[in-house]
């Protein structure tokens, strides 16, 4: 009997099943490169059966510096993957409801083991994929290797590459992590911080915020007043009044520290698909507004950072005011885009 997993354990198990299974269909990783032509990036996402994303924009400009073209086929573990995967969502199944402790450390220690296998096996194919260059390619930079990072940042040229996984990753990480809470439990040393019965919910607490980090809805991410750099002009964001914040489509933010600044980056990024705007509210320190919303004036006292002059205003009765006060007009947001 004192072999047998406790209801917590056995409900974590379950859990780890669950969203092992979801984790086949979701994107595991995800590849991002960033550089001045592509504004908004290049992304590349990694599923556990095929490559997703701009995939065929990347294989243009690799096939430009002699680097192998990606294609889902070339890899056999697109093939095996998906069964591994499968494999280990029931092996935790089986664990919950006919294991015991010694059955649920050979699932951790096993999957564990996939764990580091994989991910060594994924810095393999970035090091041939970076390195195993075309030497009759267009551009030839005399030792340069284009190996993105296995997490993280690196820049190659004039591209930033960002490694990070996608949901799918998180929900291989939230399983292994429900898996070593069940063993810590069934081992006896989280006694001391947990009770048996605030332990699913914590952990199910854990999963719910590391769910939220993974995905981008698109929020206001307010500007960090002497910190943040316009992405037009580069200068340090330091007025909290005439700031202005971009979000394309893809959840990416653009910051600046003039509306001039914004209009002007819309201008010559029409590419770029934006889904929201927002300006600083002139009469509330650093507090972003939705741009399309907003009551604007144009006066040249306001003095901005980069001389657009525009003031926004969430109450249309400030703007009114400000304006009859100086003898102006109160501007809709299509009127500001056609002013410079």
């Amino acid at each position: 009997m004192q072999n047998k997993l406790s209801k917590n354990s056995k409900i974590l198990l379950i859990l780890s099943s669950i969203i092992l299974f979801i984790s086949i269909f979701v994107p595991l990783w995800r590849i991002e490169l960033d550089a001045p032509q592509y504004p908004e990036g290049l992304v590349m996402k990694i599923f556990s059966y095929k490559l997703g994303g701009q995939v065929e924009i990347i294989n243009g400009l690799n096939h430009y510096i002699g680097m192998q073209t990606l294609h889902a086929e070339n890899f056999i573990e697109f093939t095996l993957l998906p069964y591994i995967i499968s494999f280990f969502a029931i092996l935790a199944l089986v664990t919950a409801f006919w294991g015991n402790k010694k059955m649920l450390y050979f699932t951790f220690g096993l999957f564990l083991t996939f764990g580091i296998i994989a991910m060594a096996d994924f810095w393999r194919w970035e090091y041939n994929y970076g390195h195993n260059l075309d030497p009759s390619a267009a551009i030839i930079v005399p030792g340069m290797a284009y190996q993105p990072p296995l997490i993280g940042f690196k820049q190659l040229l004039n591209f930033g590459a960002y490694s990070i996984p996608d949901i799918g990753g998180w929900f291989f990480i939230i399983a292994g992590l429900f898996m070593l809470i069940s063993v810590l439990l069934e081992a006896g040393y989280l006694s001391k911080f947990f009770k048996k019965k605030t332990t699913v919910k914590t952990t199910l607490a854990i999963f719910y915020f590391i769910l939220l980090l993974s995905c981008n809805n698109g929020e206001i991410d307010p500007i960090k007043l002497n910190k943040d750099k316009c992405d037009y002009c580069n200068m340090t964001i330091s007025d909290g009044r005439f700031g202005a914040e971009l979000i394309t489509k893809k959840g990416r933010v653009y910051k600046f520290d003039d509306l001039r600044c914004l209009i002007n980056y819309k201008a010559e990024n029409a590419s770029v698909e934006n889904i929201k705007y927002f300006v600083h509210d002139y009469t509330g320190s650093n507090q972003l507004i939705d741009a399309a919303s907003a009551h604007y004036v144009k006066h040249n006292e306001l003095r901005s950072p980069m001389g657009g002059n525009f003031a926004g205003f969430q109450k249309v009765e400030d703007a009114k005011n400000y304006a009859l006060k100086h003898g102006l007009q109160v501007l809709t947001w299509e009127e500001i885009l056609n002013k410079k």
